[in-house]
């Protein structure tokens, strides 16, 4: 079991390793030839002031911090995806609050087949947690071998062995859209200082203001702010909300379990 496990996280640290240099490809092409298409700015030069307008021009006067920027959006949304998948998958079929009375009823009664059944007909990491605890249960019962505490502790032990296997699927990736949430940030704000930095150069010549250089300077300034703010926001609420799904299950797992071992010890004098 711990060897899937493992095989499991190496195919997801293998999805991560993939996304990240594709989206950063497809964040470098379309900022070069779609947003740097000439068609976008004045004269058909990509040096001159994009149109009036046309945001794809605007966006590529953010200078070279915006396929960056680009590249942590597109990690985002993929990533938002892909745990809205595994965690939906997690949940399993049916509402998990239900599913965790309707287990403690089915223990109360001392219905352990019914209580399999039951996990097998919802799914999901709750569900497996449970049916692996109840498995070990029912062998506990056959054992004469250990006195009553012993059991218990086994039972408490298989939940923790069951629930260590199933929280890094469910919280894995979620490291990724964290540290996008400080660098996404970080990454516009340095945008907005170089752009910044090229619209004060503007003001320093000698003479009239390099009015186009002082335009651009800006435009990169206010580009990368809005890109890496908005990156950052859109990042931390899916943190929050995935954070929070993963905290709901993470407690049905714990109750679930609390309920095995009460069972036990109410069952097995």
């Amino acid at each position: 079991m711990k060897k899937h496990n493992k095989k499991k996280r190496g195919f997801k640290l293998g999805f991560a390793a993939i996304v990240i240099p594709v989206a950063f490809l497809v964040a470098v092409v379309v900022f070069l030839f779609i947003m740097g298409n000439p068609a976008n700015f004045q004269g058909n030069n990509p040096a001159n002031s994009a149109l009036p307008g046309n945001y794809y021009g605007i966006i590529y006067k953010g200078g070279f911090i915006v396929p960056i920027l680009m590249t942590l959006l597109l990690i985002v949304f993929t990533f938002i995806v892909e745990r809205i998948i595994a965690i939906s998958k997690g949940t399993g079929n049916g509402d998990v609050t239900d599913f965790v009375q309707e287990v403690k009823e089915l223990l109360n009664n001392n219905d352990i087949e019914g209580a399999k059944e039951a996990c097998d007909e919802q799914k999901g990491s709750v569900a497996n947690v449970v049916r692996a605890v109840l498995v070990k249960y029912q062998q506990l019962e056959k054992d004469t071998t250990l006195v009553k505490d012993q059991k218990l502790s086994a039972l408490q032990q298989e939940v923790e062995e069951a629930t260590s296997l199933e929280l890094p699927a469910l919280e894995q990736n979620l490291v990724i859209l964290a540290t996008i949430t400080s660098l996404g940030t970080l990454m516009g704000l340095l945008g907005t200082v170089i752009g910044m930095i090229r619209a004060f150069g503007a003001l320093a010549n000698a003479g009239a203001p390099d009015s186009v250089a002082l335009a651009q300077g800006i435009s990169e300034a206010l580009v990368n702010t809005a890109f890496g703010i908005g990156t950052a926001a859109i990042a931390l609420v899916f943190y929050s909300v995935f954070t929070t799904r993963i905290d709901k299950l993470t407690y049905s797992i714990d109750e679930a379990g609390f309920s095995l071992v009460q069972s036990y010890a109410a069952n097995h004098a």
